[in-house]
Formats: structure tokens, C-alpha cells, sequence
């Protein structure tokens, strides 16, 4: 089965990742651990899940040093970063979330029975390995939506672009906020529209800097049908931040939230992309 995510393309037969087609090196244990993590897309998938997984029961590596290295390389291939995750989300001393929405093909997800795969489950069953069962059920019902909404087309009325939030406050210090809140928004938006919209926050055109976009030629690319913008700005002592929800073609506004506080007493990332993404799904 083919799993596409953001520019990507992974291969879970071959255990081969393409980037716009061309293939990117990932060795085999970093294979088989993005594998696993795509399999089990939204799920938080604990370490001692993924040494079964692949390295087996009877393993005597130094399994912590080799799973890192796994995580890192597969970052590394991803061009993703644990501070500010866009694919795979770390659980610190627990395990890995792959974030990223899936458009699968080839073969349907419920036949899909890698090696890999198997060992996971049957871990699973016997270890109880994953979350408290509150959250699995919970995770189940979010999953259940990923795949409802993979066998669907999400055409232009359900896709939704987020273009990288541009800091114009004249100072370093917010390019890292700025980055934050967009990563922060991709992945609320994501987690929150499951099956209803399917979220583009990746790709190249959305990060070309503000006076170089076309909101139309965006649209038509990535068959977005909205389109988000973001703007981090200063007002004397205070920090605005604003976000647009625009409909394209025509470019209407359909909503902007708008925060404005001192330095000290600005809503972080996270907070931020929650309240955001609430307001605009509601408004869709």
C-alpha cells in the first residue's frame, strides 16, 4: 500500500519514500518504524510497542539507542523536527503520534497485513501496549474517520491550504512563534476536521514569503478550496496576531481571529491554533 502525506509518497511493501518522486535514502529499521507509525496514523504508539514491532521479543541491542536513531533518521528523511513537529509527534519517555494526514491508495487499509504490522497487533493485544482504553476508544473513533474520509475524494470544498504565518514585527525572536503557530494549526486542523477536510501545510508554494503569493494559482495547485493567512505583528508594546480563513476562487473572507496582548501575556502556539481552528471549522 501507498500512503501519500504533505510532498511524500511511502511505499509500505518496498519500504520506499519518494519525495516528489524522487526516492529519499531511509534505511531498513527507520523504514519499518515509519511503516508502523503510518499504519497506525493518529494512534500514539509506545517505544516498547515498536521494539516488539521490530526488533522482536528476544532482542539484545541496546534498543533505546537504535529506536533513537530510527526516530532521528526518519526526521531526517521527513525534513521534520521534534520541537515542532509536522509528520511525527514524540511523547517524551512514551512513544511517537505520526500527525500528518494520509491519502492511501493501491490496496484498501483493512487488508493491509504487513509482517510488521502483525507483530504489532499481536504485541498489542497480549500488552495492553498502547493507551489507557479511554483513549484507545477515543483514537479508534478518530481513525475510523481517517479512513472514512481516505476512501472519499476530497475535492476543493473540503481542502484547506494554511500558508506559513508571516512574522511582520521586525524581530527574530517571533520567526519561531510564527513557525510554531503554523505547525500548531496544521496540526489542530487536522485532529479536529477529520473527515470533513482534508489539511495542505506543506507544501512548497504555501511558504513562499507573502508578496509572492497568488492566492488563485495557490487554490488551483493544491485544489484548495480555503485558504489560511497569518500575521504576526507589533503595535507599539503589544503583539498582534491574526488569522484569515479566505474561500477561493473569489477570495472572500469568511472569519479572522484576532488576538492582541503584551509580550509577556501572549497566548502560546498551541493554546492559540486550538481556539483558531475552532473558530474557523465552525464557520464551515
Amino acid at each position: 500500500m501507498k500512503s501519500r502525506f504533505g510532498p511524500f509518497e511511502f511505499d509500505s511493501a518496498s519500504r520506499e519514500l519518494r519525495r516528489d518522486g524522487e526516492i529519499v535514502k531511509l534505511q531498513s529499521q527507520p523504514a519499518q518504524v515509519l511503516a508502523v507509525l503510518i499504519e497506525h496514523a493518529g494512534e500514539v504508539v509506545t517505544r516498547d510497542a515498536l521494539r516488539t514491532a521490530i526488533w522482536g521479543d528476544d532482542t539484545f541491542v541496546d534498543f533505546d539507542k537504535g529506536l533513537n536513531f530510527a526516530i532521528a533518521q526518519v526526521r531526517t528523511a521527513l525534513g521534520d523536527s521534534a520541537d515542532s513537529p509536522t509528520f511525527i509527534r514524540t511523547f517524551p519517555k512514551r512513544g511517537y503520534q505520526f500527525i500528518a494526514p494520509l491519502e492511501e491508495s493501491n490496496v484498501r487499509v483493512s487488508t493491509w497485513r504487513s509482517p510488521v504490522g502483525l507483530r504489532f497487533r499481536r504485541a498489542q493485544a497480549l500488552r495492553h501496549i498502547l493507551l489507557p482504553t479511554s483513549a484507545v476508544l477515543a483514537l479508534t473513533f478518530v481513525a475510523v474517520g481517517v479512513w472514512a474520509y481516505a476512501r472519499r475524494s476530497a475535492g476543493p470544498a473540503h481542502t484547506i491550504a494554511v500558508t506559513r504565518f508571516d512574522n511582520q514585527t521586525g524581530l527574530a525572536d517571533y520567526d519561531r512563534y510564527a513557525q510554531d503557530l503554523t505547525d500548531a494549526l496544521v496540526a489542530e486542523l487536522t485532529m479536529s476536521g477529520v473527515g470533513r477536510f482534508a489539511i495542505i501545510g506543506n507544501a512548497a508554494v504555501l511558504r513562499a514569503p507573502r508578496d509572492r503569493r497568488d492566492l488563485v494559482a495557490i487554490g488551483d495547485s493544491l485544489k484548495a478550496g480555503y485558504i489560511v493567512l497569518g500575521q504576526v505583528q507589533r503595535d507599539g508594546e503589544r503583539v498582534r496576531v491574526l488569522a484569515h480563513l479566505i474561500r477561493l476562487p473569489e477570495q472572500t473572507h469568511l472569519w479572522v481571529t484576532r488576538v492582541e496582548a503584551v509580550p509577556s501575556e501572549l497566548t502560546p502556539p498551541a493554546g492559540l491554533a486550538q481556539r483558531i481552528s475552532t473558530e474557523f471549522l465552525g464557520k464551515l
